[in-house]
């Protein structure tokens, strides 16, 4: 609530308006006047009203007029309105006042004690609703603000989650990730009786791109194998970098090694397209090649769990790199345990 509560007080007669006036002076309120229907209704575009006080017989509108227009528009339809009447004191016009809207009726000369009593009432009722609107609007607000805080929370709970699962360089799955999400593969190709194929490999001749351009050059290089991996891979499959220039790739419900072979030979084709790097001091545009040697083992052939699936996709990149760079080889199968 801004300032005082506004009473506002309609009659055609200034002298009514003028014993209305003495009679609300002892209230703490600002009391607006109105001499006709018409006016009452423009001065409640402008103002919010406790109480209006409102004659019923006027020459261009009549109070009851004036309440049923009132009644109609949200803004004013819950204030309370106090007919005044100097003849129409029956009851039938008494029905039509509560009709129109009215909360009350009093008639003319207007008794002070019964005036002020009712006004305190109305006064009252406005100061608590005003209070209740006031504690119910910052209520409101402090429940965005604990939505806002808890939205927040939940985002940098959520980034503090990514960042612990992810490389903080090339934004795919770090090792801890990676290892999680390759132990529900096996997991879930063992009770289903299905593949699922781990390609393992590192990027040859890293170091000297690293020796010869330097380490900004370097994550470049790395960011740039990592969009293409992501771009390459959809849903069944897992993209990491496990650290350094190594990289791991898990694929779901593979056929079986020869599909498996075969992704590792796409990858190594995906990768083998120059990479377009600026130098460290952004001086020149530099062409990079880089090629892979990757390793691959399938579960359950070459592995029944997480870290023998790793060893052996492991030995079959090193056998790669001996032969060849840029091939890829798939794991021989484990040895019988007699």
């Amino acid at each position: 609530m801004n300032g005082k509560p506004k009473i506002l007080s309609v009659d055609d007669s200034p002298a009514n308006l003028m014993a209305v006036r003495k009679l609300l002076s002892r209230f703490d309120v600002d009391v607006i006047e109105a001499r006709s229907g018409n006016e009452a209704l423009a001065a409640t575009l402008d103002n919010e009203f406790a109480l209006i006080l409102l004659d019923v017989s006027m020459p261009d509108m009549s109070g009851f007029e004036v309440a049923n227009l009132l009644a109609q528009e949200p803004s004013t339809r819950e204030t309370p309105i106090i007919f005044v009447s100097a003849t129409y004191s029956d009851e039938v016009h008494r029905l039509q006042g509560y009709h129109s809207g009215a909360v009350d009726y009093i008639t003319k000369p207007l008794d002070e004690r019964i005036l002020r009593s009712k006004v305190q009432v109305f006064l009252d009722l406005y100061r608590r609703g005003t209070m209740l609107r006031r504690a119910l609007s910052q209520l409101a607000e402090r429940n965005a603000q604990l939505e806002r805080e808890i939205a927040e929370r939940r985002q940098t709970e959520a980034e503090v989650r990514h960042l612990a699962s992810h490389d903080h360089l090339t934004g795919l799955p770090n090792r801890r990730h990676f290892m999680d999400v390759l132990e529900r593969a096996v997991a879930r190709s063992t009770a289903e009786s299905a593949s699922c194929a781990l390609l393992y490999f590192d990027v040859d001749g890293f170091k000297p791109i690293n020796d010869q351009h330097g380490h900004v050059v370097g994550d470049e290089v790395l960011l740039r194998i990592a969009e293409r991996l992501r771009g390459f891979f959809g849903d069944g499959s897992t993209v990491a970098r496990l650290g350094g220039d190594e990289f791991a790739i898990v694929i779901e419900d593979i056929a079986d090694a020869a599909a498996a072979t075969a992704q590792a030979e796409r990858v190594a084709s995906c990768l083998k397209t120059p990479l377009a790097v600026v130098s460290a001091d952004h001086q020149r545009s530099l062409t990079l090649e880089v090629r892979v040697s990757i390793g691959i083992a399938v579960c359950p052939q070459h592995g029944r769990d997480a870290d023998g699936l790793i060893r052996a996709a492991d030995q079959a990149m090193y056998v790669a790199k001996r032969a060849r760079s840029g091939r890829s080889v798939i794991a021989p199968p484990p040895t019988p345990v007699e």
